[in-house]
This record gives C-alpha cells, structure tokens and sequence, in this order.
C-alpha cells in the first residue's frame, strides 16, 4: 500500500531511482488457499502482478518463483497472465529461481523472458503425477460395505474403496500424457534454440541451476540483487509488491461469526493434516 501510494507524489518529490518491481510466487499450487499450507494459484498473485506491471518507469518486473509445482491448471492461468501483462505493458520479465522451481513451479518460470538460477536450485521436473490410495482391505478388516449408486458406467473413476481397475487405469494415464505434451510443448517454445539435446529432458527428472544452464532450461546464474543492478546501474532499487492486505496487515475475522461446530472443526483439522502431509512429500522429492 506504501509503494502505491508512494507513487502518487509528484515526480518532483520521488526518487529518480530505477526502481524494479519483485512479486515472490512461493508455495504449492493449488486450486485454493489453504490455512494449512503455502497456496499459490492465480487469485493469490493476480493483484500484485497486476501492480508490478502497471509500474510505468519499470524497466522489468522480477518474478522470484519457490514451487515444487502442483495444479498444472493453476501453473498455467499463472504463465499466461504474467505473458499477457508482459505484452499489455511492454516489460521485460526475469524469473529468479530460488530453492525449486520443479513441475508447474518451473511451468510458471517459463514465462520469463530470462531464467536465473542460484547453482544448487532445483529446476525442471518436466512431467505430470497423481495419485492417491486404496482402501479396499481395510473395509473389508472393519467390516464395512462399499454400497454406491450411478448414473453411467464411469462416474467412479478409480474409486479408492473398490479394487483398481486397469482400464481406469489407462484413461488416466493417457489423460496425463496430453497435459505432458502441453507442457513440453510450452518448454520447447519458450526456450527454443536454447534447450540441449538430452534423452531425459523431459522424462520429469530434475537438476541443479548448474547443470539447468547446461541443458538450457536456465539462461543463467545469479542472484536477484546482483542481476538487477549489473543490468539497470548500482543504485536500481527492488521493490516487493505483495498482495493487498488491510490497513491493519490482515483481514479480521467476523467478531460476531457462529462459532464453528465441533464436528467443523475436527473435519478442518483431519483436512489440514492430510494438506500438510501432501506438502511436505512434494517438497521432500526435491530434498527440502
């Protein structure tokens, strides 16, 4: 809120700084917030992307992605707006790698015009996983009758508590490999010419930014405050933009709300924790 009201002085009384907008994109994507987990989808960003690109004297906007990836919708509703924006205002985009950017978080890191990467981030993962678990045994232990009832031969889709089936099985594979041929195919265009020919680019393993720059995936090492001020002068300043917040930092909650039931609560936390546990196994395959 400061910086934009900083904005509203007169030149006159700012500072004839080069000033670089930042927008952190950190955390699981996912369809929608979570108070259990670091949420990034499109409605989390969309204010503060909004913001940096309508810094008229900005000569680029820096995009520090932290993403071990997630929903590969959400990943790209986000690429194409930064694109879009990118377009609409005439900036230049540079995307700062910083711990991951792996699956949807380097889906949304292709849309920098530049990849800079410290040398032990992890980049890439270029590929599409789900899952989930099967509960046939253990109802069957409790004593528990599966009894459901449809309309069309399919609504139940790999359902958890009947044994798997293999031709569920195959539809969901080849759905997965469609969304991987539209991932690569983003790869391939926005970093053609630059990408090495290598067996296992796009078979989901993932890299160092070292070994990201080798293959293409990376256009270089770096770090935020270092880049920017090699390419705009010593005295560029970086400014955060993060999304809007109320005068008091956070939204309040309603004093007078219902209080939540017990059961409401008990079902928040079971969510939370398997929202947690989720989190925790998408970082842990990249080691953090």
């Amino acid at each position: 809120m400061f910086a934009f009201l900083k904005r509203l002085l007169p030149k006159r009384f700012r500072k004839t700084n080069v000033v670089v907008p930042v927008v952190q994109l950190y955390g699981t994507i996912t369809p929608e917030n979570s108070r259990f987990q670091s949420s990034l989808n499109l409605g989390s960003v969309a204010a503060a992307l909004e913001e940096a690109f309508e810094m008229k004297d900005a000569p680029a906007v820096a995009l520090v992605v932290n993403s071990p990836g997630g929903s590969p919708v959400q990943s790209r509703f986000i690429y194409q707006r930064i694109r879009s924006l990118a377009k609409e205002h005439g900036k230049q985009v540079l995307v700062f790698v910083e711990d991951v950017a792996a699956s949807g978080g380097y889906m949304i890191a292709l849309a920098g015009d530049e990849i800079i990467a410290d040398p032990t981030s992890i980049v890439g993962s270029i590929g599409v996983v789900s899952g989930g678990f099967g509960f046939t045994d253990l109802i069957a232990k409790l004593g528990i009758e599966r009894r459901i009832y449809t309309s069309g031969e399919n609504k139940v889709l790999l359902d958890p508590f009947k044994p798997e089936q293999e031709k569920d099985v195959a539809f969901i594979l080849d759905m997965q490999r469609e969304i991987h041929e539209i991932f690569i195919a983003m790869v391939k265009e926005r970093r053609a010419g630059k990408l090495k020919d290598h067996p296992d680019l796009f078979s989901g393993l993932f890299w160092t930014g070292t070994k990201g720059v080798e293959l293409g995936l990376v256009d270089r090492l770096g770090s935020l405050r270092e880049v920017v001020r090699d390419r705009f002068g010593d005295k560029t300043e970086l400014e955060l933009i993060e999304e809007p917040r109320t005068l008091f930092g956070r939204r309040l909650p309603a004093v007078f709300a219902r209080p939540p039931k017990a059961e409401a609560v008990a079902g928040a936390m079971a969510r939370g924790l398997v929202e947690t546990a989720e989190e925790k196994a998408l970082w842990a395959r990249y080691g953090l």
